[in-house]
Formats: structure tokens, C-alpha cells, sequence
């Protein structure tokens, strides 16, 4: 079937278009585990991941995904039913995930960040009767379950070891921070709860279960990836396998991957780009993938050289630690191709040293989860700093008025709204929502994505703010009634207000305003309450600085004007800024 926007005839940047890239592009009817059977089918015996040394086949990932799917089926799948996957990047998630869609279910990929504070949500939200995680981290989607009792639909939990997935030969462990030793090489124990069944992976594969057949096609959905917003709990975005194989298929012309390429999988796999950009597109197109479990600079420069890394997607902190460290030259990039991502803006000074250094052009791209990614990427060739790129394959971009919803021209700022067919179908159970996220523009409906950015004569977009209330560190989008919501878990806090502060490294950090209630004032320190907020958010969310205030400003009607917190404390980095 023929899914995307047929170009727009003047567009401007039908100029800059890189040759030999088609402007749209027909995606087959049919389940992304068509990549994976194809591998299996064709070159069963290559190495497709190779992670920490341990090196699968094509063959052994297809066996694999075929009989944790048989297992699922054993265990009630069925099509349409929601499964959480809980873990960090790991050859289980490959199979895992595969093997769900395979049984026609839908994957729910969870930030392994999360605490049970944070997974309550998720289990309610889907009413999963199954999930998978690693041990090291099941104990707190566990306790979710528990807190949650009737509440929670969670009936078995297939657990692993990350310690089964690494090389028997221990003498390439000397090579890993000592964080990940301890970490990764840990046996951890198995949780339990009442009401909830157990199952060791081991045990599950060692079946060898074979399934029975389910005719999934590209309408049916196939993931739903959760994004916070202004509410402060996260929602589901429905993709379904024909939205996310588009931008699985674009990937071959435009990052020119082709059979026999190697990526570097190092930004998360539950999140939209290293799912999409990452492990569909490496398996789809024939690249061998190199999975690291996290970030690390002197490992995955030691991977680069030692695997030919092609592919490199990334968010620009990965590029700026790699290229920050004294032993920069000891490693070798010459094999790259692509290197590129998105997140947050890439530093020019950092984008020209990399193009000095290496001869390599940082690609930033821009999307949400919202849109399986790329919406907009900067063509190989045409690459601008600071700059979001043009709109990507079989996809329409425009600047509006917010207000008005009307078009603007080149050069005016205004909200970024996109259509293609990478774009979801809407918000999991939140029909509201899912209706005011679109629009009608000359007869046709656009995602409005909430950024404000703009265009310039060329067909290029920039940013330059956000309409939405959110905070990026590192990349990660943070949500400030989120964490306020969860900062009002605590009994001694009244009132809570999220704002960002400038950070020289992460681009923003989170910090909150807090009033105590009354009683508490002087018996809780701001350090004792971050410790607090790291114990109950994920690692990128919880506050970095704390500020105990009387009152929080709020209008005549009682509602809390954040904007002049965000203000005053823009003022107060601006200052700082400028004195040091």
C-alpha cells in the first residue's frame, strides 16, 4: 500500500532534496517481523548482534523470538493484548519483541528508569496481564503490581538474568566501567507477589515452543510507547506496524543503510529513535547490529573501531563526551557513515570539530514519539547546524499561527504541525486528546506537535521554543506536572512547581519550587527530598536542585503561573551566566 504525502509542488525544499532519495514511498501490508524472517530466510548464519562480545545469529534471534512467542501463546496472548517490556538495551528485547507481535500483541516499551511510583500508571493504563524484564530491575514493576492489588491486570512476568546474555570468556569484562561489572555480572533474585506467576526466561526458552500462526497486517497495532504532556500522566501512542515501517523503510535512502552496514545501538531501544532508527532499520536492511546495554564513551569508541561501525545514531551528549576525552585519537571513526540524531540541539562548535577531526557531518533530525521519529533530518551532503533539517520522506510540514491555525511565511515563528503516514493514530484510551492533538489545513489533518520553530527560504526548520510546558535533559523529554505529581507523594510537600535551570552539560536540569506543609518547615532538608525524588523517578527526572519558597505565584483564579518561575529563574542563569 502507498502510504505518504505526495510532494507539494514549489515546496521550497524540493531544491536541497538529496538525489536519488524518492519523495514517497510504498510500505508492504504486512508485520514488522518481516525483517527478522527475512534475515533468518536469506542469511540465517551471518552475526546480526553482537552484544558485550557475545554474537547472535540470524538464526539464533529468529529461533529464539519464535519460541518465547510459542510461550506466550501458552500463556493466553492473544492478538490486540498489551505487553510490558522492562529492560535496559539487551538481546531480550530483540526477541522479546518479535515475539510479541508475532502473536499479534502490542508492545509496550517501558523506560527502565522507571520507579513503581512511575510503572502504577502503565500497569493500569493497559491492563497487561504480561510482562518481561530483566531481574535486576523486576522488583519494581513488582511492587507497582502490589500496590495497585486489584487494580492491577498483571498475571505473569517472565524474568531474565543479563548475566545470560554475556560472553562465557570473562576475560573481556576488564574492558567495562566497574559499575557495569558489578551491574551486569550480578545474579539477582527472583521477586514474587501474590497473584503473579513467575517464569524464568531460561526455563520459557528451554520449551521450545512452537507457535501457531497469526495473520498480523499493517493496520493492526503494534506499539504503544508512552509520552508525558501538561496533564502530568503519560499517554499512549498508538503506532501501528505500517506507521513504524515507514520510517523503518526511509531509513535506506536517506542514512544510505545498506546489506552488510553495522549500527551502533547505544541510545535506548524503548524509546521511539533507537527502536525505529536503530534495531527495525539494522534488521530490515541487513546490518549487523552492536548493542551496548548503556552509554559509555571509552567502550563504545573501543566498538566503533572494532565492529566498522557504520551507523551511528545518537543524541548529541554521546558526541560530546566521545569528542571531550583526552584519548579521542586512540579511537577510530573512519568506518562511519552516519552519525546523527536529535533530542536536543547539537552545539555548532562541537558539530565543527567533529567535521574537522573526522570529516563527519552531523545529521540532526527531528520527530516525537508521536511520529515514529523523523519527521524532519538534515539530507547527507546539505547538513546545516543547529538546525532541524527538511521534511523527511512522504512527509508535509508547515508553520502556523498557533492562534489562528493559519500558515506563516519563511522566516516567521510559529507551531510545527506534520503529516505522513509515520504519524500515530492517536492516544491509547484518551479520545479528547487524541482529537485536539490534529488539525485540518486545506482540507487535510496535521499533528501539532507543540513546537515552535521556523522555516527558512530554503525549506529548512529551526526551533526556537516549545508551546508545550517541558524540559530537555539530555535529550529526555521531562514533563513538569509529572514530577510534580509525584513530588506530591510526599507527605511533607503542599504545593509543588517544576522549572528548568541552565546546565552546561545536560542543556537544562529540573529544578522545583516547593512550600512544606505547615509543620514540616525545618524538619525536612532539600537534600533529604531530592534523595527522596531518586528513590521514586526515573534518573533523568527527578530534581536537581531544590527551592523551599512560602508561596508559589498563581493568578486571581488560583492557577499557578509558572511562566514567571520560569522567568525569574532564566534571569537568575542568564546572570550567573554573565559573572562567570
Amino acid at each position: 500500500m502507498k502510504l505518504g504525502v505526495d510532494p507539494v509542488i514549489g515546496a521550497p525544499h524540493e531544491r536541497v532534496w538529496p538525489a536519488g532519495v524518492p519523495h514517497t514511498l510504498t510500505v508492504p501490508n504486512e508485520s514488522l517481523c518481516a525483517g527478522l524472517e527475512a534475515r533468518y530466510a536469506q542469511t540465517p548464519e551471518a552475526v546480526g548482534l553482537d552484544f558485550l562480545g557475545t554474537q547472535f545469529t540470524w538464526r539464533t534471534l529468529y529461533t529464539q523470538a519464535q519460541h518465547l512467542a510459542g510461550a506466550l501463546q501458552q500463556q493466553g496472548l492473544a492478538r490486540g493484548e498489551r505487553v510490558l517490556l522492562f529492560m535496559q538495551n539487551c538481546p531480550q528485547f530483540i526477541i522479546a519483541f518479535h515475539a510479541v507481535l508475532w502473536c499479534g500483541g502490542i508492545v509496550v516499551p517501558v523506560n527502565p528508569m522507571s520507579k513503581a511510583d512511575e510503572l502504577e500508571h502503565y500497569l493500569r493504563d493497559t491492563q497487561a496481564r504480561i510482562a518481561i524484564s530483566s531481574l535486576d530491575i523486576a522488583g519494581e514493576l513488582v511492587q507497582a503490581h502490589q500496590t495497585l492489588g486489584d487494580e492491577s491486570s498483571l498475571a505473569d512476568l517472565i524474568g531474565f538474568q543479563l548475566a545470560d546474555a554475556l560472553p562465557a570468556n570473562g576475560a573481556v569484562v576488564t574492558t567495562w566501567p566497574a559499575t557495569w561489572r558489578t551491574w551486569l555480572l550480578t545474579r539477582y533474585p527472583t521477586p514474587t507477589a501474590a497473584g503473579l506467576t513467575v517464569h524464568p526466561w531460561v526455563d520459557v526458552m528451554v520449551q521450545a515452543v512452537k507457535p501457531h500462526v497469526v495473520d498480523v497486517k499493517g493496520s493492526d497495532l503494534a506499539l504503544l510507547p508512552y509520552t508525558s504532556g501538561t496533564t502530568g500522566q503519560p499517554k499512549g501512542c498508538m503506532h501501528t506496524h505500517a506507521t513504524l515501517m515507514h520510517n523503518v523503510l526511509a531509513s535506506a535512502p536517506w542514512l544510505d543503510m545498506q546489506r552488510g552496514d553495522s549500527t551502533l545501538i547505544v541510545v535506548p531501544m524503548f524509546h521511539i529513535t533507537g527502536l525505529v532508527v536503530g534495531m527495525l532499520s539494522s534488521i530490515r536492511h541487513g546490518c549487523s547490529m552492536v548493542l551496548l546495554p548503556r552509554w559509555d564513551r571509552a567502550v563504545a569508541g573501543r566498538a566503533i573501531g572494532a565492529h566498522r561501525i557504520t551507523h551511528w545514531p545518537n543524541i548529541p551528549t554521546m558526541v560530546m563526551d566521545l569528542l571531550g576525552g583526552t584519548d579521542l585519537v586512540s579511537y577510530d571513526l573512519s568506518s562511519l557513515r552516519y552519525i546523527g540524531g536529535g533530542g536536543a540541539a547539537m552545539p555548532d562548535a562541537v558539530a565543527t570539530q567533529l567535521q574537522k577531526a573526522f570529516g563527519l557531518e552531523y545529521l540532526e533530525g527531528y520527530g516525537l514519539t508521536e511520529t515514529s521519529a523523523p519527521t524532519h533530518t538534515n539530507p547527507r551532503g546539505g547538513a546545516r547546524q543547529a538546525c532541524l533539517g527538511i521534511p523527511y520522506i512522504g512527509t508535509e510540514a508547515h508553520i502556523i499561527n498557533p492562534d489562528t491555525l493559519q500558515p506563516l511565511t519563511a522566516g516567521e515563528v510559529g507551531e510545527i504541525v506534520v503529516r505522513g503516514p509515520q504519524v500515530f493514530i492517536g492516544y491509547w484510551n484518551l479520545p479528547d486528546a487524541s482529537s485536539s492533538a490534529f488539525m485540518r489545513l486545506d482540507g487535510k489533518e496535521f499533528f501539532r506537535t507543540g513546537d515552535l520553530g521556523r522555516m527558512d527560504t530554503d525549506g529548512y526548520f529551526y526551533m526556537a521554543d516549545r508551546l508545550k510546558r517541558m524540559i530537555n535533559a539530555s535529550g529526555f523529554k521531562v514533563w513538569p506536572a509529572e514530577v510534580e505529581g509525584l513530588l506530591h507523594r510526599h507527605p511533607a510537600v503542599q504545593e509543588a512547581c517544576v522549572i528548568a535551570t541552565r546546565d552546561p552539560y545536560r542543556g537544562e536540569s529540573v529544578k522545583a519550587l516547593i512550600v512544606l506543609k505547615q509543620g514540616s518547615k525545618g524538619a525536612l532538608t532539600t537534600e533529604e527530598l531530592i534523595a527522596w525524588a531518586r528513590e521514586h523517578m526515573s534518573a533523568y527526572k527527578y530534581p536537581r536542585s531544590i527551592e523551599f519558597v512560602d508561596v508559589l505565584p498563581r493568578s486571581a483564579s488560583g492557577k499557578l503561573m509558572w511562566r514567571i518561575a520560569q522567568a525569574q529563574q532564566d534571569l537568575l542563569d542568564k546572570t550567573d551566566s554573565a559573572t562567570s
